[in-house]
């Protein structure tokens, strides 16, 4: 039996690629195509938003930056970030964008609650939070019915790109990141232990694992 959901682990892939096969995958799908959830992390990259002024790109030096299709303004993905990428049917799910978006961010909350991590969501900026500092973005694009771009989970960066932008829109707005939380700074284990958490949050069965991608597999 097919699974309804194919979970790939990606490791480190280049953001622009990665965007544009998510674009691709979205435009080519059908009502039988098989919903993906990529985990992955990115080279340095600033990313802006179809709302982003450019205000908000304080200075970029020598991190390119990337002008996209998803919701929101300026943010910032690098090594040590989890990035998870849900390219989910919506209408086939019976899920609005709210109901994604809240899939994501609690996901995030449940597996910090397991490291002993107190974080919420806000509701006047999507997103994660610890004590007001931002642990997780949100920013997706819906097209067709269908999902792309996603969640971007700080576990064990530098966080130094940040005071470059102001992420998100927010002027003066801290992040942290789980390693200066004392939680665990892996990625693969970070991805596995959210995955249940975001599988029953979506309503997709149990006991689903990731697919290890090779460096060289396409998207």
């Amino acid at each position: 039996m097919t699974e309804p959901v194919s979970l790939r682990w990606l490791g480190m892939r280049d953001y622009e690629p990665t965007w544009r096969r998510m674009q691709a995958l979205t435009d080519g799908r059908d009502a039988n195509s098989r919903d993906q959830i990529w985990f992955l992390q990115h080279p340095p990259v600033f990313t802006l938003g179809m709302a982003a002024s450019r205000e908000h790109l304080l200075a970029p030096g020598d991190i390119p930056v990337v002008a996209i299709d998803r919701g929101g303004q300026v943010t910032y993905h690098g090594p040590g970030q989890l990035v998870i990428y849900p390219l989910i049917d919506l209408r086939r799910r019976k899920l609005g964008v709210r109901d994604l978006v809240t899939a994501l961010e609690m996901a995030v909350c449940d597996t910090a609650a397991g490291y002993g991590i107190a974080a919420s969501p806000r509701a006047d900026a999507p997103g994660v939070y610890v004590d007001g500092r931002k642990l997780a973005s949100v920013g997706l694009r819906i097209r067709r019915g269908c999902s792309y771009h996603g969640l971007a989970f700080n576990v064990a960066m530098d966080l130094e790109p940040f005071a470059r932008i102001n992420p998100c829109g927010f002027a003066g707005l801290e992040v942290t990141q789980l390693e200066d939380l004392g939680a665990p700074t892996d990625l693969r284990q970070v991805a596995e232990d959210l995955l249940p958490h975001l599988l029953r949050r979506l309503g997709y069965p149990s006991g689903l694992s990731l697919i290890q991608a090779s460096s060289s597999e396409s998207l």
